[in-house]
């Protein structure tokens, strides 16, 4: 069972609390990008992570679906965007220190999906 703070008390959470955080992780992180863009900004934080140059990187993303996807991880705040002072304006993208948090889980995603695979053969 999952731990969950209520009122400073930490106690062990119900069975709907558990569902309902399941289902806000799959919301935050569901879909083909969110994980991928997060990952690509976690390796590196002390660049400018301009849009054209986060879709160059990931490859095969639109800009429609990268835009709605950077957008859905600012909103759960997860990266900031930043305008740049520059001719043309440039934004760039930052993960925050709660958006470190899913690293960890993206590195177990990742370690599965390699042993899945390796299964599947």
């Amino acid at each position: 069972m999952g731990m969950i703070n209520v009122n400073g008390k930490v106690q062990e959470a119900t069975c709907l609390q558990e569902r309902a955080a399941m289902l806000d992780t799959f919301e935050a992180l569901a879909g083909k990008w969110k994980l991928p863009i997060l990952r690509y900004l976690s390796n590196r934080p002390d660049e400018q992570n301009t849009f054209k140059k986060i879709q160059r990187e990931l490859g095969a993303i639109s800009a429609k679906v990268l835009t709605q996807e950077l957008k859905d991880l600012e909103t759960n705040k997860l990266i900031t965007r930043t305008v740049l002072p520059t001719k043309p304006v440039m934004v760039a993208y930052r993960v925050t220190q709660h958006g470190l948090t899913v690293i960890p889980l993206t590195d177990q995603i990742v370690q599965w999906g390699l042993n899945h695979r390796t299964e599947l053969r």
